[in-house]
């Protein structure tokens, strides 16, 4: 038997199932973006995860649109096959999920100002048990916000910052060590000098006193 685990991803380790009886598709509810630019594409992601033994289902899905101090609109519906409703979105909504019905998102094209607002994603499942048909319910809310243009990402921004600060720090340090270096330099050359100046005012005849005398 092949389970599905509520962790991360979509895919099925052969190796793995052989050894331990688990397989992968796996899958994870994550959040939809909640901000899009004006003029780009937006996929309002949706996932609602099952069981293996849950595979054979009717899934019904339903997305809704709700402008701000508006009411709920419907905008597309897949049941059994996708169909998009009459609305500010008309020609503008893509199917963009999954065969297995766990991912059952959609993309909005070309977004504008105006499509800021609150989707719902409904999902029903209706199971096909021998003994019954039990019916699954999940709802999803995002909350979109659409942007003129693209913001820095806060992260983004603290990156640079430090680099930037980091960038200063090795500049004065370099200038640091070019100073010490430099007046390192300047005083062995002072010392070199006073010494050969020390050296040519010895009157000649205490230069040969100077030498060291050799020991046979």
């Amino acid at each position: 038997m092949c389970f599905v685990l509520e962790d991360p991803v979509l895919q099925c380790d052969e190796h793995l199932w052989q050894s331990v009886g688990f397989c992968s598709p796996v899958c994870v509810e994550v959040p939809s973006e909640t901000e899009a630019v004006q003029g780009t594409h937006m996929k309002l992601l949706c996932i609602s995860c099952m069981k293996r033994e849950e595979v054979t289902a009717t899934t019904l899905v339903e997305w809704f649109y709700r402008p701000e101090g508006g009411r709920d609109e419907l905008i597309y519906e897949y049941r059994r096959t996708y169909h998009e409703f009459p609305s500010r979105f008309s020609g503008r909504l893509q199917w963009n999920g999954s065969k297995d019905m766990q991912d059952v998102s959609i993309t909005v094209l070309n977004v504008t100002l105006n499509d800021s607002g609150i989707y719902t994603c409904n999902v029903t499942r209706e199971f096909e048990f021998e003994i019954h048909r039990p019916l699954f319910r999940s709802s999803r809310l995002i909350h979109l916000t659409v942007v003129e243009e693209a913001g820095d990402d806060f992260t983004s921004v603290i990156s640079e910052i430090m680099m930037y600060i980091l960038l200063v720090f090795l500049t004065l340090w370099l200038l640091i060590e070019m100073v010490y270096c430099y007046r390192k330099v300047s005083k062995a050359e002072e010392a070199t000098q006073e010494n050969a100046t020390d050296y040519l005012a010895i009157p000649s005849e205490n230069k040969e006193n100077c030498s060291v005398p050799v020991e046979e």
